[in-house]
């Protein structure tokens, strides 16, 4: 039988890399997206976040930031949990791309300056996510299995 896009999707040879990728970026993203959406660890929260999106033309400031701060809150959450891996490393990735040329090209390089060395970083560990999967220790692995037995 021909397998399904979602098990294509699941289905991952990655092994214990891709978890020692997985859980810090997760961690990370999650922390990032929490300081956006609730204000936790020193952040913004929602409005704080809205009105310097907007302020950047980042229109409207609200929606931009849910989008922002929910890709990377649940974004990172999945890839800790290496639940749905390669979508949620794709959208956090795309997430990374628009911080880069949106916030941070102008800087330069280095983090120090507010650069995009950091957001770029990121983007490569989620690329690579997306493309090897969340690895034989993941919830995509045991759903993937679950498939192929059904």
């Amino acid at each position: 039988m021909k397998p399904s896009l979602l098990n294509k999707i699941l289905t991952s040879e990655a092994g214990t890399a891709a978890l020692i990728l997985r859980v810090p970026v997760g961690l990370i993203l999650m922390a990032h997206g929490a300081q956006k959406l609730f204000g936790w660890f020193g952040g913004n929260g929602l409005a704080g976040t809205a009105g310097w999106l907007s302020s950047m033309g980042m229109e409207p400031g609200l929606l931009m930031a849910i989008l922002a701060g929910g890709a990377e809150f649940f974004g990172g959450l999945a890839l800790v949990l290496g639940l749905l891996t390669r979508p949620a490393a794709l959208v956090a990735a795309f997430t990374m791309l628009v911080a880069i040329f949106s916030v941070h090209i102008g800087n330069g390089l280095f983090a120090a300056d507010g650069g995009y060395e950091y957001a770029l970083t990121l983007m490569v560990a989620l690329l690579a996510l997306a493309v090897q999967g969340g690895g034989y220790l993941s919830m995509d692995n045991a759903l993937s299995k679950k498939l192929d037995n059904d």
